[in-house]
């Protein structure tokens, strides 16, 4: 149990990592700079929240195991965030896109994580909840003022959406792992989850004028390490340091 609570901590701080790593990207590159700080201050609600499930992990692995080991010293296949998080900043549609989709589930799953029978999980939720329900709120917003807006910002969020949304599956996904979180009251019901989050995008979507797609079809694999080649050019990135100067400290 101990090793899978492990493991289910991990998954959770990875969305938050490679999310956060992905709007790191844009600092200095927003289309006001409004917006760059918003987006700015977003990744590093993130990385916050990673710091508290690596901790937490840390402290359930023991051996000496730190944050930082956690989250610069894997390799891509023991990374378990879903594909979305990891796609490109292609360009603003697509970071609002791929942000809002992210929020609409992130603000519900916390929600339900606040009851978890995990003292330190829901500590962590109701903290966490907070910032997800502002990100929400940002990425709502903007959604819908670019497909609402011009003809060509609507046609630009139409597309992201319609590329990034059999992303979306995955992260209501229950495998096994999820089933004994889950069992234990630790996990929150993703079928709850799911409800709200889709409810959030069709009222969402209804007031920005984009068109659900029809699109069945789900990417899946990230949860089991399974990742794009765009994981790989991330960590090359964040973990650059680690890997040149082990056990360096700041």
């Amino acid at each position: 149990m101990k090793e899978q609570l492990y493991q289910y901590i991990l998954s959770l701080g990875d969305n938050s990592m490679i999310l956060g790593h992905r709007l790191s990207e844009l600092c200095g590159h927003g289309p006001s700079l409004e917006t760059d700080i918003a987006l700015t201050n977003i990744s590093l609600d993130l990385f916050g929240q990673v710091r508290n499930y690596f901790q937490y992990a840390a402290e359930l692995k023991g051996e000496e195991v730190s944050e930082d080991q956690i989250a610069f010293l894997r390799y891509p296949h023991e990374y378990s965030n879903t594909l979305l998080v990891e796609q490109p900043n292609k360009d603003f549609a697509y970071v609002i896109a791929r942000q809002f989709l992210f929020d609409a589930f992130h603000k519900p799953f916390l929600e339900g994580l606040c009851a978890s029978n995990d003292d330190t999980l829901a500590a962590i939720a109701k903290k966490s909840l907070k910032e997800s329900q502002y990100h929400l709120r940002f990425s709502s917003e903007w959604t819908k003022r670019l497909g609402a807006g011009t003809e060509e910002s609507h046609e630009r969020m139409q597309n992201a959406i319609n590329y990034l949304w059999p992303y979306l599956g995955e992260l209501f996904t229950v495998g096994e792992l999820e089933q004994e979180m889950a069992s234990y009251g630790i996990a929150p019901d993703m079928e709850a989850v799911k409800a709200s989050c889709m409810q959030t995008i069709a009222e969402t979507f209804a007031e920005a004028d984009i068109q659900t797609p029809d699109s069945k079809w789900t990417q899946s694999g990230g949860k089991k390490g399974v990742h794009t080649e765009h994981l790989g050019f991330i960590l090359a990135d964040l973990q650059y340091m680690q890997r040149t100067y082990p056990n360096m400290d700041w």
